[in-house]
């Protein structure tokens, strides 16, 4: 397992109970689409709701049996348990699908160069599925568990090796952004695509963890 794979996991514990979490493509296409969109996501993460939660356990889980076990043992549960037991992972885990950083301001983390194209999430995880199966060659299943930063960082890694053996080009393609910055979610909502989520509200639910 790389470094970078290890960075992108959370571990959820209870019990004699683990489960390990990914940003999966597969997962991320997945969940922004659960709720019309990740503010909707959001909003109804912060409500607690048990059906977006399973649903986040479910999507992200390397091992579904894994998951079904841990969310049988907590299914009659206090709900505070509950909370104690999944709050804290699945706001990490939320931080790493949006892309935040533990210094993020609501800026984004850092990504690659914008393409001068607005694109929504939807449409990102799109490309990055296209770079996985077609410029980088994985299969569909390589593609799906992969996380987008992994797929992004390992586009890099063939453009550098293409440069290294070609030369450099002025139209080598980029990888698509999604760090939405104020000024690209104003264009976004200009352009009729998917509206800016709520990152103050994920912010927010970090900073009542770190309390």
């Amino acid at each position: 397992m790389t470094p970078l794979a290890r960075l992108e996991e959370v571990t959820v514990r209870h019990g004699g109970h683990v489960v390990t979490l990914r940003p999966s493509l597969r997962a991320a296409m997945t969940l922004e689409r659960l709720h019309d969109g990740w503010s909707g996501f959001l909003l109804h993460f912060d409500q607690f709701q048990l059906t977006t939660l399973h649903t986040l356990i479910r999507a992200s889980a390397v091992s579904h049996a894994a998951a079904e076990a841990l969310l049988s043992a907590l299914a009659n549960k206090p709900l505070n348990e509950i909370k104690a037991t999944l709050e804290s992972p699945c706001v990490a885990l939320l931080s790493m699908f949006l892309n935040l950083s533990g210094d993020d301001k609501g800026q984004g983390a850092e990504t690659p160069k914008q393409t001068g194209k607005a694109l929504s999430w939807s449409d990102a995880y799109a490309e990055l599925y296209q770079i996985g199966t077609g410029w980088l060659g994985w299969t569909p299943q390589e593609t799906w568990t992969a996380t987008p930063t992994e797929i992004t960082e390992a586009f890099k890694g063939k453009l550098a090796m293409l440069k290294a053996i070609h030369g450099s080009a002025e139209d080598e393609p980029a990888p698509p952004s999604t760090d939405y910055t104020p000024e690209r979610l104003k264009e976004i909502e200009e352009l009729g695509h998917d509206p800016a989520f709520d990152r103050n509200k994920l912010q927010g639910l970090k900073a009542r963890l770190n309390a």
